[in-house]
């Protein structure tokens, strides 16, 4: 009998899976991607932005994790991988423009001089002083990143170097992130016995590499989406899943049309809000561990500025909390990735975990305030010749304390022809998301089989 799948979600989590399937299953089995928006790929979109590509949602990976320049390899389009200039990222902490902190994990610093300009000398010296101070670690805890950096180093130094660089990746803070999730390799030092937490970011810190950190596609992203639909050869019915129930032989999903749909094995790959719902009949346990993973939404701002605004040699600026400015992040893309075509590209983020921003303010006035926030932290002025607003919500899982408990909850309430996989399991970028399709396609193919 041809095998039957059915991958809930669209994005990179779910292409994957079902190329992975496709790839598995051979060329008779039916694989069907269910999305209801107007195009596949989820978070990773390319536009066009002053006639050139930009991604508009996710923009790198971390070249060091193996997934994507394996992935893109298998797809024939490693040539495609490329890196950044090598420029670096400031901080605007005080209502100033300071270097990026080297020697630092996830902006938790290693010796005190890191920090010199960006916070006062008392600071500095607590942070010399921290091996001094009796230190206490249970193996296995997982509180958040300010409660132990604002323990040991300050608040100074969880608002100016930490905070900054969570709310890059997560649309978070150093409050609401947990230390396992957002540095795993300065938890495992902490549960290996470092005998306090400068010792510990010391183990931690990873040797230094030659070449780029971060990597991207030339063209953007949409690249990558191509070529895993064409390889996949799925059916793409463009409608939402609301609910998933079990049948004798495998399972059925309802869409929001009323139309039913069966399977001999699913995979979901869609935010955890949308998870709880749609299993809540089915897995009870897994849609309970789902509705604890809060989520946080974000608005992005891209600008296609005259060729040859002066814009600084820098990949871009990270805000330190409480700075007023209305952008959390701007990415100058053109320094960080190189000139494309007659005009400086510049990407501004905003939205936090806890407000309604990406909701609640209008195109207009987002574009007002990144033309404000660039005269504020570069002194430019110029007229964009292009641009685009685009909004994700409740697009960015939080990685709260306990999170990998929350996770192997979830997972443990599921049968083993019901998958998942998505940026709120195991890691929030492109790399991680890659390894959850892959997982979550290993999974359901090796189920389907024995049964």
């Amino acid at each position: 009998m041809t095998a039957r799948y059915c991958v809930v979600g669209g994005g990179i989590s779910g292409l994957v899976a079902a190329y992975r399937l496709r790839v598995t299953a051979g060329p008779d089995a039916s694989i069907t991607v269910f999305d209801p928006a107007d195009r596949l790929g989820g978070v990773l979109r390319t536009e066009q932005i002053g006639n050139q590509p930009v991604d508009v949602g996710a923009e790198a990976f971390v070249a060091r994790r193996p997934e994507v320049p394996a992935l893109l390899a298998e797809l024939g389009l490693g040539a495609r991988q490329v890196g950044t200039t090598g420029v670096r990222p400031l901080i605007y902490s005080e209502g100033r423009l300071h270097p990026m902190p080297q020697g630092t994990l996830q902006g938790i610093p290693a010796h005190a001089e890191s920090m010199t300009g960006l916070v006062d000398a008392a600071v500095e010296a607590r942070i010399a002083d921290e091996p001094a101070r009796p230190f206490a670690w249970r193996p296995g805890a997982d509180p958040s990143v300010a409660d132990v950096v604002g323990d040991r180093f300050g608040d100074q130094v969880v608002a100016r170097s930490v905070d900054p660089l969570l709310a890059g990746v997560y649309a978070g803070s150093a409050a609401t992130i947990g230390l396992r999730s957002a540095v795993p390799t300065l938890a495992a030092a902490l549960d290996s016995g470092a005998p306090n937490l400068t010792e510990a970011v010391r183990r931690a810190l990873p040797p230094p590499l030659t070449g780029s950190v971060f990597g991207a596609i030339s063209g953007g992203y949409r690249v990558v989406i191509d070529e895993l639909v064409a390889r996949a050869r799925v059916r793409w019915a463009q409608v939402a899943v609301d609910r998933v129930e079990r049948e004798a032989d495998g399972w059925r999903l309802i869409d929001d049309e009323g139309t039913d749909w069966n399977a001999d094995a699913v995979v979901l790959a869609v935010p955890a809000p949308r998870l709880a719902p749609m299993v809540e009949a089915v897995a009870p346990r897994t849609a309970a561990a789902a509705r604890r993973i809060a989520v946080a939404s974000s608005a992005l701002v891209v600008l296609a500025l005259p060729g040859g605004t002066p814009l600084p040699a820098q990949s871009g600026v990270l805000a330190a909390s409480g700075e007023r400015l209305h952008a959390k992040a701007m990415t100058l893309t053109s320094r960080k990735w190189g000139p494309r075509g007659n005009v400086e590209l510049v990407r501004l983020s905003f939205g936090r975990f806890g407000d309604d921003l990406a909701r609640r303010v209008g195109d207009e006035e987002l574009l007002e305030w990144a033309s404000d926030d660039l005269a504020t932290v570069f002194g430019i002025t110029a007229d964009p010749v292009d641009c685009r607003v685009q909004r994700w919500l409740d697009a960015l899982p939080q990685y709260g304390p306990g999170h990998q408990g929350v996770v192997a909850e979830l997972r443990a309430g599921l049968p083993a022809t019901l998958a998942v996989a998505g940026g709120f399991l195991d890691g929030i970028g492109v790399p991680a998301c890659v390894a959850s399709g892959n997982r979550a396609a290993a999974q359901v193919s090796i189920a389907s089989v024995a049964r």
